[in-house]
C-alpha cells in the first residue's frame, strides 16, 4: 500500500494557495486601478491557479512535456495574433 501521509499535507497546502489566490483575485477589485492593469491582474493570478491544479491534483507532474506543449501552444497563438493585430491596435482612428 502507498503511504499517502505526505501527500495530505501538500494537498491542503496547495488548497490554501488556490483560496489565498481566489482572495487576492477578488480584493484587486476593491483597488482603483486602470482596467488594463486589472485586467493582467485577475489573467495572472488565473493562470497561477491554474498551474497549481494542473500540477497537483491532475497528477500530470510526470508529463513535462505535454504539459508545457498544452500550456505554451496556445499562448504561442495568442502573442502571433496580438502581433498580427499591432497594426490595427495602434493605428486606430
Amino acid at each position: 500500500m502507498i503511504n499517502m501521509a505526505g501527500d495530505d499535507h501538500s494537498y491542503v497546502a496547495i488548497w490554501g494557495w488556490l483560496l489565498g489566490l481566489l482572495i487576492a483575485g477578488v480584493f484587486v477589485f476593491t483597488l482603483h486601478l486602470a482596467t488594463v492593469t486589472l485586467l493582467f491582474i485577475i489573467f495572472g493570478v488565473a493562470a497561477i491557479k491554474a498551474i497549481l491544479v494542473v500540477r497537483n491534483y491532475m497528477h500530470l507532474k510526470a508529463e513535462h512535456v505535454l504539459i508545457y506543449a498544452i500550456a505554451g501552444i496556445p499562448i504561442l497563438l495568442v502573442i502571433g495574433m496580438l502581433l498580427a493585430l499591432i497594426p490595427d491596435i495602434v493605428f486606430h482612428r
